[in-house]
């Protein structure tokens, strides 16, 4: 009797269902976000044009791309922060759980309430660490026990060990690392539903970025997360969702707008990408 020959194994369709089933999961969870036909302008120049995702409850999605794609800009649409900037126009629609953000009945100081930013640089106030986390909730006029608030927030922060002695301390005295978390627990005091993070590592040594990542996981428990990295190895390592911008230029040069390529699970953006765009980047051959 003829021995049976082992059936060959279809790796890239076994990779392609378990992508499947990964973003099944995902899009299972509640949408924090639904952003469609989203274009920003600034002075009628455009930065980003036509992009539709939606980001879902306690994931981590990440936004890379080269500079000048528009990242920075869309995080910031998010919690209407463009409507700082003179000659900034947003149009399209960012719905955030159901409701339109950009109504004329929404309060951006809501809004940027529920959904919190860290931005690149630590920016911490030039106050004690006990008053940088106190800040918010002051300001607010929320209601319980302020210590345990800010200690709540140091704690989740993953901060609280290293200042609990030295809450009156300047914070300014911490370390780029322990400044950055600082910001983290700033905006956590005030309860967010949502933390955008534009570059929160890209100022740090190697061990503190290492904690700010360590950080992602453990919060993304609680909160939804959504972060801008140049780092692909940070996305790849942080990112349940993660969506690549590009730049179209136009062709008589006069001008380059943001565009959104491709968005799936990390897992698919770095192994198997439906655009060459996309692996053109992620394998370092652009960009």
């Amino acid at each position: 009797m003829t021995q049976m020959e082992a059936p060959q194994i279809d790796s890239t369709r076994i990779a392609q269902t378990s992508t499947a089933l990964e973003r099944a999961e995902i899009e299972r969870r509640e949408k924090v976000f639904s952003v469609r036909d989203l274009g920003v302008y600034y002075s009628g120049t455009p930065a980003i044009e036509e992009v539709a995702l939606d980001v879902y409850k306690n994931t981590v999605t990440a936004f890379i791309g080269p500079s000048g794609c528009g990242k920075s800009t869309f995080i910031r649409c998010f919690n209407r922060m463009n409507d700082l900037i003179p000659g900034a126009k947003v149009v399209g629609s960012v719905l955030y759980h159901g409701q339109d953000l950009y109504a004329k009945d929404i309060d951006p100081v809501e809004i940027r309430r529920r959904i919190g930013m860290v931005f690149q640089k630590p920016n911490p106030f030039p106050k004690s660490i006990y008053d940088n986390v106190a800040f918010g909730p002051r300001v607010l006029g929320m209601k319980g026990d302020l210590d345990d608030r800010v200690e709540g927030a140091l704690r989740q922060a993953a901060l609280w060990d290293e200042v609990k002695d030295r809450l009156k301390d300047n914070a300014l005295g911490l370390s780029g690392g322990q400044q950055q978390r600082l910001c983290i627990a700033r905006a956590l005091a005030v309860e967010p539903d949502v933390i955008l993070m534009d570059e929160p590592a890209s100022a740090l040594d190697p061990i503190s970025t290492t904690r700010i990542e360590d950080l992602m996981h453990d919060l993304k428990r609680e909160y939804t997360i959504v972060i801008v990295t140049h780092n692909m190895q940070q996305a790849a390592r942080v990112a349940d969702m993660t969506a690549f911008f590009s730049v179209v230029v136009n062709e008589d040069g006069s001008a380059r707008r943001g565009v959104l390529v491709e968005y799936d699970t990390t897992t698919k953006i770095f192994t198997m990408p439906s655009d060459k765009r996309t692996e053109d980047y992620v394998t370092g051959r652009f960009g």
